[in-house]
């Protein structure tokens, strides 16, 4: 059984693949992945025993700039995605069973299965991005919605016509050439009608939130063995669990004050400082032995001996923390992020801070909550709740997938 695993994205986008993919591996089939070619997610990848087939720019090129991406630089994205998805995913899915796709909108995927005669499977990590009759679509570039608009309806349908004018013209050039027919609404067509959603049910229930047949598998999980850098173990070990703070792959545009507002609310708590770089590069505001900055690391080893995990609200970084039960506070920035920190709260495993810019003033208060006794009894009692096995129930609906067994069934 040979299948190929499609993204572009961030490394919330990559490691969840990395997951599903050598769980493919260790059930016999043959797994190729098509990711942004990133010198992290390629090494992300070679440590979970695949190889990485590089597929469009890299993911700091477009996001680590001297000024936020615009919507003319998505304009510009959208097209260049569309070509090489149908250059890169010909050449690797020829000979396939199935190709699963997820991350940025997929456009290109579904069309090169169809031309190969392959199944076709689509992938989130979170339904906020699909159609809805509760809530409103997300920001995406284009023409807004009109202010005053509140049908949903009319909302959703707006946010596929924006889609359509990011990616369509490109799809159906695509299509005309390998002799496919046009596509009228290309987010629709990408997303199908039912779905794998890659995330826990238990902080991510989408019930009747989304029109789409979607299978929740639980989180794609890639365990981490590594140990902790001898450096940071000696931090960890030499007082009290630090408050650790790190945005991810959020880059360099976040608040230019976040390192030293950071470091300030955490002191104010009386505790120790874990300032994680990331693509931000957040930096020591000073040389004191109370904090401490890494880079890369295993937060699933570390996650387990901090106080607090302060981050972006990213679907990775809110599940290791809650399977690591440790209270969060969420700063969201973009994207589904907002929804995660809501949904933190709504546990009362931590808090969600109002804005993507945090005062010193804001984020001590946030953190004051977020280290109540409270809080952490609350986080460990759900942390145990959080299922570990997403990637494996994924790895065998897909292969039942390729081998033709109908549409998804059920997990039990």
């Amino acid at each position: 059984m040979r299948v190929v695993l499609s993204t572009w994205g961030s490394r919330g986008d990559v490691e969840p693949l990395a997951a599903l993919a050598a769980r493919l591996r260790e059930l016999g089939a043959e797994v190729r992945v098509c990711a942004p070619p990133d010198e992290e997610f390629v090494a992300l990848l070679a440590g979970a025993g695949v190889e990485l087939v590089p597929l469009g720019p890299t993911v700091r090129s477009v996001v680590c700039g001297e000024r936020p991406p615009t919507a003319q630089d998505a304009f510009r994205l959208a097209p260049e995605l569309v070509a090489a998805r149908f250059d890169t995913l010909t050449a690797a899915a020829e000979g396939c069973d199935v190709l699963l796709a997820t991350g940025l909108m997929p456009a290109g995927a579904r069309s090169v299965a169809e031309k190969l005669g392959i199944r076709y499977m689509f992938a989130c990590f979170q339904p906020f991005g699909l159609p809805s009759r509760h809530f409103r679509p997300g920001r995406r570039p284009g023409t807004p919605s009109p202010q005053e608009e509140t049908d949903l309806k009319v909302l959703w349908e707006q946010d596929a016509q924006r889609v359509n004018a990011l990616y369509g013209e490109a799809l159906n050039r695509h299509h005309a050439a390998i002799g496919l027919p046009p596509v009228d609404n290309v987010r629709d067509y990408v997303f199908t009608d039912r779905g794998l959603l890659a995330a826990d049910p238990v902080l991510g229930p989408w019930q009747d939130m989304t029109e789409l047949d979607l299978v929740q598998t639980g989180a794609w999980i890639l365990p981490d063995e590594r140990p902790l850098p001898a450096g940071l173990e000696a931090f960890l070990e030499a007082g009290e669990p630090p408050v650790y703070v790190g945005f991810g792959s959020m880059a360099g545009h976040l608040s230019k004050d976040l390192a030293r507002v950071a470091v300030e609310a955490v002191r104010a708590q009386g505790r120790r400082v874990l300032l994680a770089r990331g693509w931000a590069d957040l930096a020591l505001i000073d040389d004191r032995d109370d904090c401490f900055a890494v880079g890369e690391v295993n937060q699933q080893a570390l996650f387990r001996r901090v106080a607090a995990v302060v981050h972006h609200g990213g679907a990775g970084t809110t599940t290791t923390a809650a399977r690591a039960g440790a209270p969060q506070v969420v700063v969201p920035q973009i994207a589904d992020q907002p929804h995660w920190a809501a949904r933190v709260a709504e546990l009362g495993i931590g808090v969600a801070h109002a804005g993507p810019a945090p005062t010193t003033e804001s984020l001590a208060a946030a953190l004051t909550t977020a280290l109540t006794p409270g809080t952490r009894a609350r986080a460990r009692a759900v942390a145990a709740t959080i299922r570990t096995d997403g990637a494996t129930v994924a790895a065998k609906l897909l292969l039942d997938e390729a081998a033709g067994r109908g549409g998804p069934p059920r997990p039990a």
